[in-house]
């Protein structure tokens, strides 16, 4: 491992550890939630505070991810960069960066937003780095599904940080974010399906093939069609968001019926990216429609 890196070399692989890109997702999905938590503006301190700790804590988890997977990463051409994987931090700086970061992010949420949203957050912590990436990811193709509900967590830790509680309106956002999860990260699975078989894991289209799991990207899509109409039908949400949800909802029914029934390695790659995009307008929908409805 080179020691004469430029500090700004050094720092940028420190930041590739947290999975920025992923992480990023995850706190827009957070934020949504503080302001859906209330019918006026959330108190912009808060909001920074808590969007500070979950980013940090996101981090730490996902530079133990790395850390875990470094030899898997490495055999995989979309990991094998990583700075875990090519051996550039040693494993002793990721757990201490990953101890700082997680442990920051834990006294910003305690301090300055809540105990509930900490606590919430570091069990998120410990959902998505021990249990899914430890436990689950190596043992069962399903492990997106079960681990799955880490990943779904930061509308509840948003909620959280705002009101000091989670009632069924965050939950049910949760529960999108589930059941959306399989069907994004099995269309990044088909087109890197070579990558996966090289890299051990079973994952879904290396254990079943890839029909089954187009089969199953395409329940899955219909899954959350339905779900997205909950909120519409529990009266958490108005017109707005329901056509919004809607249309976005054709538009991923169109890609996962195309997927199974005429697949190839580009419609899943255009899938995949569309399904970032799908959660991202889905929620901001459910954002606008909020606040014109108060």
């Amino acid at each position: 491992m080179s020691t004469s890196l430029p500090t700004s070399s050094r720092l940028a692989q420190y930041l590739a550890l947290t999975k920025p890109r992923v992480t990023q997702l995850a706190v827009f999905c957070a934020v949504i939630g503080m302001f859906l938590a209330t019918p006026t503006l959330p108190d912009w301190r808060i909001v920074l505070a808590a969007t500070a700790g979950i980013w940090l804590l996101a981090g730490a988890a996902f530079a133990v991810n790395c850390l875990v997977e470094r030899e898997i990463d490495a055999r995989m051409a979309r990991t094998a960069r990583r700075p875990s994987a090519q051996g550039e931090i040693s494993e002793k700086q990721i757990i201490v960066f990953s101890l700082l970061i997680g442990g920051l992010g834990m006294a910003i949420l305690y301090f300055f937003v809540n105990a509930l949203t900490m606590w919430l957050t570091f069990v998120t912590f410990v959902g998505y780095a021990v249990i899914y990436t430890i436990i689950l990811k190596p043992a069962t193709p399903q492990n997106i599904v079960i681990g799955g509900l880490s990943g779904a967590m930061p509308p509840a830790l948003g909620w959280a940080a705002i009101a000091d509680d989670v009632p069924k309106q965050a939950w049910l956002l949760v529960l999108i974010i589930f059941v959306w999860t399989p069907p994004h990260f099995w269309a990044l699975a088909m087109y890197r399906r070579d990558d996966y078989a090289k890299s051990g894991l079973p994952m879904l289209p290396v254990t079943h093939g890839p029909e089954f799991t187009r089969f199953h990207i395409w329940l899955y899509t219909i899954a959350l069609f339905a779900t997205t109409m909950l909120p519409y039908a529990i009266h958490m949400s108005g017109l707005i968001y329901l056509v919004s949800a809607i249309i976005l909802g054709i538009g991923f029914l169109w890609y996962a019926w195309r997927i199974y029934r005429h697949y190839d390695d580009l419609l899943a790659r255009k899938t995949f990216t569309f399904s970032i995009v799908y959660l991202s307008l889905l929620f901001l929908a459910l954002l606008v429609d909020h606040y014109i409805r108060f």
